[in-house]
């Protein structure tokens, strides 16, 4: 992966996993997972945080600053397999071309419980499709993890966000400088399609946010004069560095999450059928669970979050559902307003400590 220029990689571990089986079949050698430890190192409270949908771990919002809910916790931020960071189509020669969310779960586990010695996670989280696998991880591994917290995410991706990522997918996937892959032949480094990632970007800019979001003109308050000057000066240098191909099979993995998948043999619906999911979640899962959607997120509706909170809850989950009231949309549960942080730790903060004194 090719790093942007304001992004610094720096004081990352590697734990490599000697050989990992793949749910799409092959068995693969040396998969490392990229992470960093924050927070307090010594704690006996260990966190685990998810990157997210083109998510690196320096920039991963992790809530350790001083006052914050993690701060007391070593907090291990990993990357997910795909991301650049962690073994990818774009550092791996036999990386698989499928991805599956069991197997970013399987990787995080080694990290974890095999390659750090931790017996237990005291919590789980992750925002957007971090949130994704912490969902996965409450389901695969219910007597690992002890608190959830999904930020801006679902158990499986629903339809209209399925058909949300046909957009930016396929301006890259069709831009000419694509040429449906031929780009890799010339050389992974300096040949990579800059115009179809910066289309990337670009048809995503409209969903990141809401429509409350752009009546504002909030992106004045980024130190930018108009829509297109946030567009091309922000959104479209996203994806920029990022490797095609880590994009792509990131971006289908996500448009095939269900946790359904687990309990059905692998044979949960895609882009929101079946209805595996409810079984997954009221019958694996055991950990208290935060669920914590942005009110105007537009792929991540809060209403299939409502839906997931009530299915769990009618099977004796101890799920709680919090609603992020912000105009910042999706990207609200990442960081991107001070104050929407601020709510959303406080909040973190009370449902943990709720937890503790129940025992």
């Amino acid at each position: 992966m090719a790093y942007s220029s304001t992004y610094t990689p720096t004081n990352l571990s590697y734990h490599t996993i000697p050989s990992l089986t793949f749910i799409a079949g092959p068995t693969v050698s040396n998969i490392k997972v990229a992470y960093r430890i924050f927070g307090t190192p010594s704690s006996p409270h260990t966190a685990l945080i998810s990157t997210c949908y083109g998510g690196l771990v320096n920039e991963t919002l992790n809530f350790t600053s001083p006052g914050s809910p993690l701060s007391t916790h070593r907090v291990i931020v990993a990357a997910m397999l795909g991301n650049g960071e962690s073994s990818s189509p774009s550092n791996h020669p036999s990386f698989p071309q499928t991805l599956h969310y069991r197997d970013v779960v399987n990787a995080m586990y080694a990290l974890t419980r095999h390659g750090l010695g931790i017996e237990h996670l005291d919590v789980m989280a992750g925002f957007s499709m971090g949130g994704q696998v912490a969902y996965h991880f409450a389901v695969m591994y219910p007597d690992y993890v002890r608190n959830v917290i999904s930020i801006c995410s679902s158990a499986r991706t629903s339809g209209h966000n399925y058909a949300f990522l046909e957009g930016p997918k396929s301006a890259l996937l069709n831009s000419v400088d694509f040429q449906d892959g031929e780009w890799k032949t010339q050389g992974r480094e300096g040949k990579r399609p800059i115009r179809g990632l910066k289309a990337f970007g670009r048809v995503y800019s409209a969903w990141l946010t809401s429509g409350a979001w752009f009546r504002q003109e909030q992106w004045k308050g980024l130190g930018f004069e108009s829509v297109e000057g946030w567009i091309a000066g922000r959104a479209e240098k996203s994806f920029e560095g990022w490797d095609p191909d880590d994009v792509i099979i990131l971006a289908r993995m996500w448009q095939a999450a269900d946790v359904g998948k687990v309990v059905d043999d692998g044979k949960g619906g895609s882009g929101g059928s079946g209805d595996a999911w409810k079984r997954a979640l009221g019958e694996k899962v055991k950990a208290r669970i935060l669920v914590m959607p942005s009110r105007t997120d537009q792929y991540f509706a809060w209403e299939d979050s409502e839906e997931e909170v009530r299915v769990m809850k009618e099977a004796g989950v101890d799920a709680e559902f919090a609603v992020i009231e912000t105009v910042w949309g999706h990207t609200a549960g990442g960081g991107a307003d001070e104050e929407d942080t601020r709510w959303m730790g406080e909040r973190i903060a009370s449902w943990l400590e709720q937890g503790r004194r129940r025992g």
